[in-house]
This record gives structure tokens, C-alpha cells and sequence, in this order.
């Protein structure tokens, strides 16, 4: 499967995470994936996610660098990741209204690859 990457930052941040974690289920790949389209969730990383215990970190929702976008992504990264939504904001209503809602789609893509397939055409036979 090719994912869309914002840019080559993501792109590496994405494989980095992934390879620090050593894990490559689809709960990390769509949490890393969307932690990574912005630079500033990137940057902060660790204020959102505990790489030792392999946990989310809700309380880092309220940092003070944490902007209306970043916040969405983090609340779709956390609700991608277990199905949080502990405040009650992280529906697609508040979270995809913004210009990175291309690559929040391919996070939700990431995360379920079962039933995000292409549909097939069905087969069609001929009776003689």
C-alpha cells in the first residue's frame, strides 16, 4: 500500500517513530502518521505520546503550543489510536475542517486498511 505523505518530514518522522517503537500494527502507524503532518506535533511528540509505556498522553492536549490544528490532529491521533474522545470533540465534525484533511483521511486509511481496499468490480460472466 503507498501512503501519501504531506512532505519528507513526515515521511521520516512517520518511519523513525515507527522504527522506535518497533511496532507496525495499524494503531501506530495511524498515530504516527497523523502526529506527523504537522511540524509543531511533531516537535512535541513526547508531550502527547510516552514511547516507554507505549501510551497516549491526553494531558498533552493542553500545552500551551498545542493550536486549533494541532489539536485536531491530535485529538483524531488519539481517537485513531484507542478511540478516545474524552472531551467529546474528536467526530469527524470538529476534526476535518481543516487544509490537512487529505492526509487525516489517509490516517483513517492507515489505521483501517480492511476496509479501506478499493472496491473490486464484480466479476461478470456471460451465460450462452
Amino acid at each position: 500500500m503507498s501512503i501519501k505523505f504531506k512532505n519528507s518530514e513526515h515521511e521520516k518522522f512517520y518511519e523513525q517513530c515507527l522504527a522506535r517503537t518497533g511496532s507496525l500494527d495499524p494503531y501506530h502507524k495511524a498515530f504516527f502518521y497523523t502526529m506527523g503532518i504537522s511540524g509543531d506535533t511533531r516537535h512535541h511528540i513526547e508531550d502527547v505520546y510516552d514511547f516507554r509505556d507505549d501510551v497516549i498522553r491526553p494531558e498533552g492536549l493542553n500545552k500551551g503550543w498545542q493550536t486549533s490544528g494541532s489539536s485536531c490532529l491530535t485529538r483524531l491521533a488519539f481517537n485513531l489510536w484507542n478511540g478516545w474522545n474524552a472531551d467529546g470533540c474528536a467526530t469527524p465534525y470538529d476534526l476535518f475542517s481543516s487544509s490537512d484533511a487529505a492526509y487525516m483521511l489517509e490516517a483513517v486509511r492507515l489505521r483501517y486498511p480492511e476496509y479501506c481496499r478499493e472496491p473490486q468490480a464484480p466479476s461478470v460472466s456471460r451465460a450462452r
